[in-house]
Parts: C-alpha cells; structure tokens; sequence
C-alpha cells in the first residue's frame, strides 16, 4: 500500500461548514455546535475546522475557556470516520493546545468516555494523563430520529502545555 501525504490546515469553523459535517453527528449535534459558534464570537469558546486542499472540513473541535477556570476544556472533537488513524486527531488536537496556550493558559483538559480506547489512547500519546472520573450525560439523537438519554462515565485527563 501506497502513503499518501495530504496537506492539512486548521482555521475557525463557520455555520457554513455544518451542512458538511454531517459525518460529525445527528442533526441535534450539529445545531448544538451552531450554537457553539454564537460562543465563539463573544471569545467564550474557539471551534476549529481541520481541512484539507478543498478547504471542506474533515475534523472539527471545540476549546471552551469557560467550563474550568484557567483552563482549555477541549470538546466535541471529531475525525471524519474513513480519516481516522491518520493523524488527523493528533493535529486538531496540537491546533487546539496552540490556541490555549495563545490565551496565556498553560493548562488543557478533556473527557473521554470510558468505552472510547482509542480516542484514550491518543490523547495518552500526546501526554494527557487521567485524574478522575466522571458520570456524564446528554439527550441524543438517534438514528430514526427520536431522542433519548444517554447516560456515561467520562476519565478526565488534563496535560501542562509548556
């Protein structure tokens, strides 16, 4: 098999974007994240888009500075699924740390729900180490469109960015 080298840039994702990312989550999600960028024009949150040479996003993110006190709570990350395990997690992630540390914070944190080892493992790689563990839960879309609630734990995991 043949390596294939695609050149990947981040910027601030736009309303725009989410008729694309459809491959993120469900509709509710989606308008969640909608709502997310209204936060990011007051500078309460920075939502970034990874995207390659067509400049569609093919990851997108959240850092809110409002959930924890001088700190970047990193959220609502996403790798296109056919994308996964390409560093394209990695590289949405150090975009992220770039805009805390941009901030004067030094301090980024993540949830990751316990049945998510992959996801774990990456943010292990890059030097996030677990501190706790959390119950979490939201109202979810599912695939026939109902809501329902789903109900998880959550290891929080925190790095020094230096």
């Amino acid at each position: 098999m043949a390596n294939v080298m695609v050149k990947l840039s981040v910027r601030d994702l736009v309303h725009a974007d989410l008729a694309s990312c459809g491959w993120a989550g469900s509709d509710r999600h989606l308008a969640n994240v909608g709502e997310q960028l209204v936060r990011a024009r007051s500078g309460e949150v920075d939502y970034l888009a990874v995207c390659a040479a067509t400049d569609i996003p093919v990851a997108k993110g959240g850092v809110d500075y409002r959930a924890k006190a001088g700190v970047g709570t990193l959220w609502q990350l996403a790798v296109h699924p056919a994308l996964q395990s390409c560093g394209i997690g990695t590289f949405l992630v150090e975009a992220a740390e770039l805009r805390i540390r941009r901030r004067g914070l030094r301090k980024a944190e993540l949830w990751v729900e316990e049945d998510n080892p992959r996801a774990r493992a990456l943010y292990e790689r890059l030097g996030y180490v677990a501190y706790d563990c959390q119950p979490d839960a939201w109202v979810e879309q599912a695939p026939d469109g109902s809501l329902r609630r789903r109900e998880t734990v959550c290891t929080v995991m925190r790095k020094e960015l230096a």
